[in-house]
């Protein structure tokens, strides 16, 4: 019996949400023992400057799954929780795709880059001399609740059938329409000001790097994310995930595979 598995591709300037569908022909069965792959949900802790396309086909290559799929993209500048999911289990990645996310990270205000993060080069600074303590609650709390935002310009939304990091490369703009999401808690530490920590827990489909962008514009400066983590998504905690190189060597062990190929 011949079937596709589900890889979602990262496109290095996704957004939180965004998934591309990959479609690669196999087999469903096990071939041993003609028994269907009921699956399994793995927790990765996502390593710096991989796609989340990269670790699904390394483990899919590595322990021989032969459907794999991960619930929610990371930008490769990004670390933390990614599920992943095979076999059958590869049928909850929309339900796991929907849930509440929690992240934590850093952003800089007084600078800005076009990708609103450190995959560009800086391209303007702004004062941060006027920012009070005062100033930056009465942003913070802009946040809270609904809100509309716009998604960068360095993303993988689509507009005239085309995605918009591959305009913005080019140089050019794009009307890109605004969409509601939903943030429940947004903590910031400004110890360290300009250098502000945050954790935000936010609905599907949050732009992080949008709500960088705009609580700078808010705070009459700019601001660049510069580290960024994703801690939860609903009841899955990074506390859970595995590092990618261990999962693999005791999957590997697990099956009787060797370790180093």
């Amino acid at each position: 019996m011949v079937s596709y598995f589900i890889v979602y591709h990262n496109f290095n300037t996704s957004p939180v949400s965004y998934r591309d569908v990959v479609l690669l022909k196999t087999k469903t069965l096990n071939t041993e023992n003609n028994i269907p792959d009921e699956g399994e949900v793995i927790l990765i802790d996502k390593p710096l400057t991989w796609t989340s396309f990269d670790v699904a086909n390394k483990l899919k290559r590595a322990c021989k799954f032969k459907k794999i799929g991960h619930a929610g993209t990371l930008d490769p500048l990004a670390t933390g929780l990614l599920i992943l999911c095979t076999g059958k289990k590869t049928k909850q990645i929309d339900s796991y795709q929907a849930q509440e996310k929690e992240y934590t990270g850093t952003f800089v205000l007084g600078k800005t880059t076009p990708s609103i993060d450190l995959e560009t080069e800086f391209d303007a600074e702004f004062p941060v001399e006027h920012i009070t303590p005062e100033l930056l609650e009465a942003t913070r709390q802009q946040f809270l609740g609904q809100i509309e935002q716009i998604p960068p310009i360095y993303s993988a939304v689509k507009v005239d059938g085309e995605r918009l990091y591959k305009k913005a490369r080019r140089g050019e703009t794009a009307e890109i329409k605004k969409r509601v999401v939903e943030i429940s808690a947004f903590d910031i530490d400004a110890t360290n000001f300009p250098t502000i920590n945050f954790r935000i827990v936010c609905s599907k489909g949050t732009y992080i790097r949008s709500i960088v962008r705009d609580f700078g514009q808010l705070a009459q400066s700019g601001a660049y994310l510069s580290v960024l983590c994703r801690t939860r998504i609903g009841s899955f905690e990074i506390k859970n995930a595995s590092d990618l190189t261990d999962f693999i060597f005791k999957k590997r062990m697990e099956l009787n595979l060797a370790v180093d190929e």
